[in-house]
């Protein structure tokens, strides 16, 4: 079975910024789509810090609202690796998500945070396999423009309405609605990828260099190398892109988890000094 035809897990967080290292999630999603057969959770959590105005103009979710109905964070925290490594690790479905590489380092971070097991210590060897949407997609369609001056080329929206899916203004950046698309998404790229070019649609051909054939036929573990390949392509490209304006900028490639740095405590700071 070609990887885009079996089972998916999908995966997508909202949170209360963009700093993996240091933002929280606030609602995390994961469902298992099996043909037409989908079953999954949400989660809201109390992140336990201040969610920022500007994320909350973006989910919705105000600060007091989570702290009234969402669990412990550390609850979630450890739901959400669970339910991925049971899914993922046990069923062997490949993780999928939209910019999933954001998601899976923001967990991995949100479970040190809390002592718990990372979702790698809890695959115990099982191979994590991972679909990113934004990096097939990157390389499938490289030359299409932005949509708009406020919608950029690579957005979950601009990706819904290349492939031809509906899209809900009202339920999007919701976790489980995103998470939805993107595995919708990943499956339409697939069928591109295996199906004759006679047959995909107009607007789809009207782009120039298409390069879904890069996808046709690979075993999910060989998908997920590529990704790791095509992702540090990627980010090497927009890193050199933004150094024409700001010289020092830097674009992680890791993918689909950024490494962990162990903090370094300063050794200047005297004893017993606290924050």
């Amino acid at each position: 079975m070609t990887w885009h035809l079996g089972r998916l897990v999908a995966f997508d967080t909202e949170t209360t910024g963009v700093d993996v290292e240091s933002d929280r999630i606030v609602t995390a999603a994961v469902y298992g789509l099996d043909n037409d057969e989908r079953y999954g959770c949400e989660w809201l959590a109390d992140p336990g810090v201040e969610i920022p105005d500007e994320a909350t103009a973006v989910h919705k979710i105000t600060t007091e609202h989570a702290r009234e109905h969402g669990e412990s964070a550390e609850l979630v925290v450890d739901q959400v690796a669970q339910r991925l490594a049971e899914w993922s690790g046990e069923v062997g479905a490949p993780i999928v998500g939209h910019n999933v590489a954001f998601d899976l380092t923001l967990l991995d971070r949100e479970c040190r945070r809390y002592g718990l097991l990372t979702l790698h210590e809890r695959l115990g060897g099982r191979p994590l396999h991972v679909i990113d949407t934004r990096v097939l997609d990157q390389h499938a369609v490289p030359y299409r423009r932005r949509v708009s001056e406020k919608q950029g080329a690579r957005q979950l929206i601009t990706l819904a309405q290349f492939y031809g899916l509906p899209w809900d203004d009202d339920a999007a950046h919701g976790c489980a609605y995103d998470a939805l698309v993107a595995a919708q998404v990943a499956r339409r790229i697939g069928w591109l990828a295996h199906t004759r070019r006679r047959h995909w649609p107009e607007h789809v051909l009207a782009e120039r260099r298409l390069r879904f054939e890069t996808f046709r036929d690979l075993p999910l573990a060989e998908l997920h190398a590529l990704q790791v390949e095509l992702a540090a392509e990627q980010a090497a490209g927009l890193q050199k892109h933004f150094r024409k304006t700001a010289p020092n900028a830097v674009v992680d490639g890791a993918w689909p988890l950024r490494p962990w740095a162990e903090p370094t405590t300063d050794s200047t700071e005297p004893e017993g000094a606290t924050a």
